[in-house]
């Protein structure tokens, strides 16, 4: 079997059905096994808004107090996951809808911040490659919700970071971060390749700022364990081979 590719779907683009269905024949065309990976935070602060809970960040990861906890459940796991999945069905494509929580798929601990309680937000400890690279043999395409389990209970983790944690346990040929941008944008311009010290000097300067900090730093740590490449870029982007590229120094 290829060395997978694992896509990562931001939850900016997941209400817009268009928008779906192009993707869904995107990956339908792809030659290689696919794991897509998707987000929801648009819809989650929605729901949070709607019952009077404030969503807070830091570092552009939530903070998964125990009410949004149920929320974060709800929208990813049933909302999102489904809809995103029946799109890929509906295009041809054998897709399989599941969490981190399923058989054990993905296990994660506390986040621990020096600043702040981050309840149930957590982070990856380990991810079954096994149960993936046999549910890939099966001709079947994943699809991932990123709640996690842990010790006491479930776990809301960034899926920049799943996304992550998963393209290194299977030695992806590529991961990609579909974006609601063509790729990284620093002084307007989109940049096609960048180091990891750029990267450093572009968030320490505040040129990279807020969901994209967590993406290139997960895209380092990616590199830095072996993976081909890692690619930020819009749907556009993943048709044309466009984007940013992040690369060894």
């Amino acid at each position: 079997m290829q060395a997978p590719v694992v896509i990562k779907i931001s939850g900016h683009e997941l209400t817009d059905t268009a928008y779906l269905a192009e993707f869904a024949t995107v990956v339908r065309d792809m030659k290689q096994p696919v794991v897509v990976v998707h987000g929801g935070g648009k819809e989650i602060s929605s729901l949070q808004q709607k019952l009077g809970i404030e969503p807070k960040y830091i570092d552009g990861v939530r903070v998964t107090d125990t009410a949004s906890l149920t929320i974060v459940e709800m929208v990813l796991c049933g909302t999102v996951n489904t809809r995103l999945v029946r799109h890929l069905v509906d295009a041809g494509v054998d897709a399989l809808g599941m969490s981190g929580v399923d058989r054990g798929l993905i296990r994660a601990s506390k986040m621990t911040h020096a600043d702040i309680d981050m309840g149930f937000t957590g982070e990856v400890e380990s991810v079954r490659g096994d149960l993936l690279l046999s549910t890939l043999e099966q001709g079947l395409v994943p699809v991932i919700a990123p709640i996690c389990l842990g010790d006491a209970g479930s776990y809301n983790v960034n899926a920049d970071h799943v996304a992550g944690a998963i393209g290194t346990t299977l030695k992806a040929e590529r991961v990609i971060f579909l974006s609601n941008v063509d790729g990284v944008l620093i002084d307007g311009s989109i940049i096609h390749q960048l180091t990891s010290e750029a990267i450093q000097t572009a968030i320490d300067n505040g040129a990279i700022y807020d969901g994209m900090i967590p993406k290139v730093q997960t895209a380092l740590q990616m590199i830095n364990a072996g993976v081909s490449q890692v690619v930020i870029t819009s749907l556009a982007g993943l048709k044309t081979h466009g984007g940013t590229a992040i690369i060894r120094s």
